[in-house]
């Protein structure tokens, strides 16, 4: 029984040890140094250059193209504003839409999911030479209100688009991250 005691004691104090070892290899990418400077991976990532997205104009997917590139440059630079790029960042999408259930009695949709699905390609400016490229996509469910709540439907879908394009905008701006930290 003591000697069971023991070995546990051992086994958690080795482990605290090897803990102990490795707490100062750690660094957050996002973080800043401890001599106050801004870390090498936000500078990389503001000098990402996001052009707007090529789609028609007045479209419900020029709309939802504005929308991504609005949230990914607000992942890339928050409020910095500035730097020269170095980089592009050239997005193309499709987006669809599908209903889940249907109400028996209208026939209309009750729960539809709004799809993106989005390819990007990163590329060097002063080489024009692409280095990375990536696809990722995103699919959101929403609810359809009755047949006679025109306003609530449109609201709806318009909710789904914009928590699709941000979700997209996250998925990409962690790959540029880990592009941009690791190199791949």
């Amino acid at each position: 029984m003591l000697s069971a005691r023991i070995r546990i004691a051992a086994r958690l104090l080795a482990v605290a040890a090897l803990a102990a070892l490795t707490a100062g290899c750690f660094q957050p990418m996002y973080a800043e140094r401890t001599d106050g400077q801004s870390s090498a991976l936000r500078e990389k990532l503001m000098a990402v250059e996001v052009p707007p997205v090529d789609k028609p104009n007045a479209s419900r997917e020029a709309r939802v193209g504005v929308e991504v590139r609005n949230a990914l440059a607000f992942k890339l630079y928050g409020t910095a504003t500035g730097v020269a790029p170095t980089h592009r960042l050239v997005l193309r999408f499709t987006t669809s839409r599908s209903s889940l259930m249907i109400d028996q009695a209208t026939a209309l949709p009750t729960s539809e999911n709004y799809g993106i699905d989005a390819q990007f390609n990163l590329v060097e400016i002063a080489s024009n030479k692409s280095v990375m490229t990536g696809s990722t996509f995103s699919r959101v469910s929403y609810d359809m209100p009755g047949s006679y709540q025109r306003f609530s439907r449109t609201r709806a879908v318009r909710d789904a688009e914009d928590r699709a394009a941000n979700e997209i905008a996250e998925n990409i701006s962690t790959r540029l991250a880990s592009f941009f930290s690791t190199g791949t």
